[in-house]
């Protein structure tokens, strides 16, 4: 009762943090967890996680993504995987990608993707939970967790549950940005949980004619929040509508462009 989540400050003898850190499968090794985050909806987390995985795995890295955005998952259409999980007595198999990436999430286990999740907080956050402890995922070297909007009961959980090693905080242009990183943050720093940096997603559009940059959602203020919270600026990546399309088709493999490359150099750092 009463948790502040920092233990440096905590007079109380329960074992610390690590107490709470559920254990993965005895088959899976998983070295590195990175949480995607955002204070918000629709800027774009999931194709975040979905880009980093893939640009580790071109790395030579062994990635997995777990889709902790369990009532609205748009990892497996990204990655155009279809379900239902394989299992046996020793536990539930991950789908794997055309590159070999590891998924799992809830629309691999619905009899249909267009199903609705109408289920209650805690029973989320229990899901998740499982995906972590029961999925076989075997030998993993990345590990990125696509999480849902907001700060409630899934980053809780996530943030106790496993043990991440950093959050990479994905952002849009406008104006409310400040707010959107203010709240990601402050739940990151009561959890005690690293912050890699920001990363601004529909940046700007290049005219397909011209080559002009144009800001579609306003002038970026992400070096401004940066600066206010001392964190790097990893990536600004562009709307692009090839990039739409590969992931529409499930054929987000295939994606290029270098707007990724500093995250992804400075992830084979941690």
């Amino acid at each position: 009762m009463g948790c502040t989540h920092d233990c440096k400050t905590c007079g109380q003898n329960c074992g610390g943090a690590e107490s709470l850190k559920a254990k993965p499968h005895e088959m899976s090794n998983v070295k590195k967890v990175i949480a995607v985050v955002s204070g918000k909806g629709g800027v774009g987390k999931s194709s975040v996680s979905a880009m980093l995985a893939v640009l580790m795995n071109r790395k030579g890295y062994k990635t997995a993504i777990l889709d902790a955005d369990i009532t609205g998952p748009s990892i497996p259409k990204l990655f155009g995987l279809k379900g239902p999980l394989q299992g046996d007595e020793l536990g539930m198999y991950p789908a794997k990608t055309k590159t070999g990436i590891s998924v799992v999430s809830t629309n691999l286990l619905l009899p249909d993707e267009t199903t609705p999740v109408i289920w209650r907080g805690a029973v989320i956050a229990g899901t998740v939970t499982q995906f972590w402890t029961d999925a076989i995922w075997g030998d993993v070297d990345y590990m990125f967790v696509d999480m849902p909007p907001g700060t409630g009961d899934v980053p809780l959980t996530v943030f106790q549950s496993l043990p991440v090693d950093g959050i990479v905080i994905v952002t849009s242009p406008q104006d409310l940005v400040s707010m959107i990183v203010a709240k990601a943050v402050k739940m990151a720093n009561k959890m005690n949980v690293p912050i890699l940096g920001l990363i601004e997603n529909y940046s700007y559009l290049n005219c397909p004619d011209c080559g002009k940059r144009i800001e579609l959602f306003g002038e970026s203020h992400i070096d401004k929040v940066s600066e206010e919270y001392s964190l790097p600026v990893l990536a600004k990546i562009p709307l692009d509508p090839d990039f739409a399309r590969q992931c529409d088709s499930g054929l987000v493999e295939l994606f290029e462009g270098d707007s990724l490359d500093r995250a992804s150099d400075l992830l084979e750092k941690i």
